[in-house]
């Protein structure tokens, strides 16, 4: 359910944000996020290893773009492909991928803390 809503965030603030800071920042933060919450939807994998592979993939995709991989790949004329795998590197981005999967760490171990504590409690 987490994905499918960040998924929504993620088109709302590309067809009507066009600031600077929701739309190029925000957007890259919840991205991760939404990668993050899609993989732990289908796979039951660590915390760690899953945020861990997230990064690594975001990174991969901006990476990619500095060596403009859409243009490489002939796909220059198809929005989808631009939007999807991007047209423009920047390390900014890197590091809010980063902050992102920080984010998720930290809420995954505040969940299990929670959980532990409940289970306590019921003991």
């Amino acid at each position: 359910m987490l994905a499918l809503l960040l998924l929504l965030t993620e088109v709302y603030i590309g067809l009507y944000i066009h600031d600077t800071i929701i739309r190029p920042y925000g957007g890259d933060f919840l991205v991760v996020i939404l990668l993050y919450c899609l993989v732990k939807s289908f796979i039951n994998s660590p915390v760690l290893l899953t945020a861990g592979w997230v990064l690594i993939f975001a990174d991969i995709v901006e990476v990619s773009q500095y060596f403009h991989l859409v243009s490489l790949l002939g796909l220059q004329d198809f929005k989808l492909a631009k939007i999807l795998l991007g047209t423009s590197f920047s390390f900014i981005d890197m590091f809010t991928y980063t902050f992102g999967i920080m984010l998720v760490i930290i809420a995954e171990n505040m969940v299990t803390r929670i959980k532990k504590l409940k289970w306590g409690q019921v003991l």
